[in-house]
């Protein structure tokens, strides 16, 4: 058993490949996998590892930056690792937006997921996605927003249209996107902004199905792909030619051929790339009936 654990941590930070140095000797020294990203104003991650060496991995990296915990941290487990190798990457922002956050302060507004419940079912609530458009499509709270945006970055041009006085509820996957937007819309003048704490993923692990109002699974940007209420496994897959979230009704249309296509890039895939991707699905097949792994890797 593999087990996740998510966080994030708006903080000020410094000498940047000094401590992707040590956190990548970190990963390797507790056989741990996964990406962290660290920036100037914090750092975002997800790893997975064995239990005990998650616990050693947390209590280092915490001393590392000077911090008794996270903004937000996440838990969960999987029967295969979700991710094939460990990285840290160094990046202007730890999420773009187009801004750095300076002297975070969490606020009363980041709810758990029973205050968020109270909140989204007022009439006078817009309830916004802050995820991407392809995330939206595979489960969102029911009567959320899509802003169709593929990128973060497009974002605040779609948060324009609201007015100051709107009671504005934003969530994500683990937090961190909406929290960031949350930071962007105060600054901007916006006093009624809510965020879900710990995001989705907190969501799904503390309400019961009875009482959620969620709709559909939640995508995941590891190879579980997407995950249910208790953080179960989800249903879907991802399509090696375009990458993006598949379903199981998708996998039955006429237009849907396995590590080649799907009926979302069927249409507008090349010849010559429905050919290198069904000449890549053959090695793959035969590298698995000799027992090898093929180089493609379908992590996310």
């Amino acid at each position: 058993m593999f087990h996740i654990y998510g966080f994030y941590k708006f903080k000020k930070l410094n000498n940047l490949k000094k401590i992707k140095k040590i956190l990548e000797n970190y990963l390797q020294v507790y056989d741990s996998s996964g990406t962290i990203t660290i920036s100037t104003e914090g750092v975002n991650g997800t790893i997975s590892a064995k239990q005990d060496y998650l616990l050693k991995f947390n209590m280092l990296f915490k001393k590392l930056l000077s911090i008794k915990k996270f903004n937000s941290e996440n838990n969960s487990t999987s029967k295969f690792n979700p991710f094939h190798k460990p990285k840290v990457k160094i990046k202007k922002e730890v999420v773009p937006i187009g801004f750095k956050v300076k002297n975070y302060n969490k606020t009363k507004n980041n709810l758990n997921p029973s205050e968020w419940n109270r909140i989204i079912k007022k009439k006078n609530t817009v309830l916004i996605d802050a995820r991407k458009s392809f995330e939206y499509d595979v489960g969102s709270f029911k009567k959320s927003l899509n802003p169709n945006i593929e990128n973060f970055r497009e974002f605040p041009k779609y948060l324009k249209q609201f007015k100051k006085s709107e009671n504005i509820a934003m969530f994500c996957t683990g937090g961190i996107r909406c929290e960031k937007a949350n930071i962007y819309l105060k600054k901007k003048g916006f006093k009624n902004v809510y965020v879900l704490n710990g995001g989705i993923i907190n969501y799904l692990n503390s309400i019961d199905k009875k009482n959620s109002e969620w709709k559909g699974e939640c995508f995941v940007f590891d190879n579980r792909v997407s995950i249910k209420h208790g953080l179960k496994q989800g249903s879907y897959s991802v399509c090696s030619g375009c990458r993006k979230p598949l379903s199981i009704k998708e996998k039955k249309s006429s237009k849907y051929l396995e590590g080649i296509h799907c009926p979302k890039c069927h249409d507008y895939l090349t010849d010559d790339q429905k050919s290198r991707f069904a000449m890549r699905q053959k090695q793959i097949i035969l590298a698995k009936k000799t027992g090898k792994r093929h180089i493609f890797k379908k992590e996310y």
